[in-house]
């Protein structure tokens, strides 16, 4: 494994040099490498044109949105004619829900842990098309888990599958509760259906692990760039076999022979995509080795918060109780009885320079129904990623103890 030193990976992150504040608001967005903001900053005054002149400037800058896309797909072990670039996973999964073609009569299984992004274009999809809609109740975690909050599984889902099945959706880990799911054997599941397609939400699960499409065997994966350590933008892979399932949003001129052109629309920013390969090299050249190493620091920062949460009777953590890295990611949501989650953190807020946060977070069907938090102003949220230090949350704690005492 390598080895990882958080002071090293701060010193690249030019706003952790700058700013008083610590960031446990890092599922929301995380901080911009320095190499990024050098990117975009370089491009808009270097190469501030339209792609595909003759040109020279035109050409490099055609030539530098392509080495953008090129990297992009490669980080997530995809070929460039797979991926598109968009404003926003919530965007990607929209655009998407336009152009994909089912059968008449479809069943379109929908995660009830997922954020909005991968519920509504479905939803309205089929109430377009008059599909049929089956929930995928998340069951109590296995006894391999510590936790009875609810987890995606093949074994749950199965029932659902029938021959009419077209598309599942799910989250690859909860934006809430954390929970990291398998998601290569829900994939194996839903293709023993024929032609049944597997669409995955994996912006919470990005920042912290490796992505490898083909590995997992997914038809469409999409996240978002900027809670990756870049630009305000998102990635989606559709595989080449998916693709044959849609249809075009393109202008009637274009041959809508790869992703971009179908679902794209321009909407791809070229600065921003010409930032992408400096997010990329900051994992080097061993990637894998450095995404373990990353994950081990995370458990030792989730451990801390979950240790001293799991110390009180009055606080519930919502997901997988222990920090175990192949359980979950370091994104940790509880609630306090008899105390409000808006007032928990208003009293973090006014005793310290901690940026937390609570609410819903978009999955509001998860949070109202099966947390049984509706009406409540929801869970409060510490997410970290690998910038943040053991020091930082062990300070952390000592405030919210102060706060709940």
């Amino acid at each position: 494994m390598a080895s990882f030193s958080p002071t090293t990976a701060r010193a690249k992150f030019p706003a952790l040099q700058q700013s008083h504040q610590i960031y446990f608001d890092n599922a929301g967005g995380s901080q911009a490498l320095g190499t990024v903001a050098s990117s975009v900053k370089d491009y808009l005054e270097e190469t501030n044109v339209q792609l595909g002149a003759t040109y020279d400037v035109a050409k490099q800058s055609t030539e530098s949105y392509g080495r953008g896309l090129e990297a992009a797909a490669g980080f997530m072990g995809a070929a460039s004619d797979e991926i598109v670039i968009g404003p926003s996973t919530t965007q990607l999964f929209s655009n998407l829900s336009l152009i994909l073609n089912l059968s008449p009569g479809s069943e379109i299984i929908i995660s009830s842990l997922d954020h909005e992004a991968n519920i509504s274009p479905w939803v309205r999809l089929a109430k377009l098309y008059n599909h049929t809609i089956k929930w995928w109740p998340a069951a109590p975690a296995s006894p391999t888990h510590t936790s009875p909050s609810p987890i995606l599984t093949s074994e749950n889902l199965k029932p659902l599958l029938s021959e009419k099945t077209a598309l599942v959706t799910c989250t690859h880990a909860s934006n809430v509760l954390g929970t990291i799911h398998d998601v290569k054997e829900i994939a194996q599941t839903v293709h023993m259906i024929p032609g049944a397609k597997l669409c995955v939400d994996g912006v919470a699960l990005a920042p912290h692990r490796e992505v490898d499409v083909k590995a997992l065997g997914v038809d469409f994966y999409a996240f978002s760039w900027y809670k990756v350590y870049g630009p305000h933008i998102a990635i989606l892979y559709a595989s080449r076999d998916a693709q044959r399932n849609l249809g075009s949003l393109g202008h009637y001129f274009h041959t809508g022979t790869n992703l971009e052109t179908k679902i794209g629309l321009a909407s791809a920013s070229y600065e921003l995509v010409a930032a992408l390969p400096s997010i990329v090299s900051y994992f080097g050249p061993d990637k894998s080795a450095t995404w373990a190493a990353i994950a081990a620091h995370e458990e030792k920062l989730q451990g801390i918060l979950l240790r001293y949460l799991r110390s009180r009777d009055d606080v519930t953590i919502h997901g997988e109780k222990s920090a175990d890295k192949e359980l979950r990611v370091p994104v940790v949501s509880f609630t306090v009885n008899g105390r409000s989650s808006k007032d928990i953190v208003d009293g973090i807020e006014s005793k310290s320079n901690f940026g937390c946060r609570w609410g819903h977070f978009y999955s509001k069907r998860m949070v109202d129904d099966l947390l049984g938090l509706g009406g409540c102003d929801g869970v409060v949220r510490v997410s970290m990623v690998h910038y943040n230090t053991e020091e930082e949350i062990e300070r952390y704690v000592k405030v919210l103890d102060e706060v709940l005492s």
